[in-house]
């Protein structure tokens, strides 16, 4: 891929390493992902009212908020998966220039790594598993998430605390990706 430098003629050829690729993936492809299937999944799981209701609705908003549910929780798991085995290794290379030894080398980034990435890589672990929870619920309930108000709030709950842990992991990961990238 080419692009040109502004207010010049010349191309520059762009290029990504295998790690940024996996980088690329891990955060915005996966990442995006799950945002979307979060807003359809959220909207879809606010929306299951009686008042809201036909009977040939049920069947069409049922079929969606199973899809948007089960999206967001594999694309939770794709991403803590890829996130563990796949970027984080080598985030922890034990070498200088690895992105962990730069933040502890230097005393004003240390704080990234003694609290920001150790505190990241375990609650990105905690929106999958709540995600399952609430695609389990949704498949189990089915239509019955309607009558029930206090499943259907609960539901949205863990639906929404899924997102905010996955949140709070996503940014942690950006803003540690920004002082010491992965190379």
């Amino acid at each position: 891929m080419a692009a040109l430098v502004p207010g010049s003629e010349q191309a520059i050829a762009l290029s990504f390493t295998d790690r940024e690729w996996w980088t690329v993936i891990h955060g915005m492809g996966l990442g995006a992902m799950f945002l979307l299937a979060f807003a359809g999944g959220l909207a879809e799981l606010y929306s299951l009212k009686p008042a809201l209701m036909t009977r040939e609705g049920v069947v069409k908003r049922m079929r969606r908020v199973r899809i948007g549910v089960t999206a967001m929780a594999v694309a939770a798991w794709a991403t803590v998966i890829t996130g563990t085995w796949v970027v984080y290794p080598w985030y922890r290379e034990k070498i200088p220039t690895s992105a962990r030894s730069q933040l502890l080398a230097d005393p004003d980034t240390a704080d990234w790594h003694e609290f920001g990435m150790e505190w990241k890589e375990h609650i990105a672990w905690l929106s999958p598993i709540l995600a399952t929870a609430v695609v389990f619920i949704v498949w189990y309930y089915g239509p019955g998430l309607i009558r029930h108000n206090r499943v259907r709030h609960t539901t949205i709950g863990l639906f929404v605390l899924a997102f905010v842990f996955a949140a709070i992991a996503g940014a942690l990961g950006a803003f540690i990706t920004k002082v010491a990238p992965v190379q």
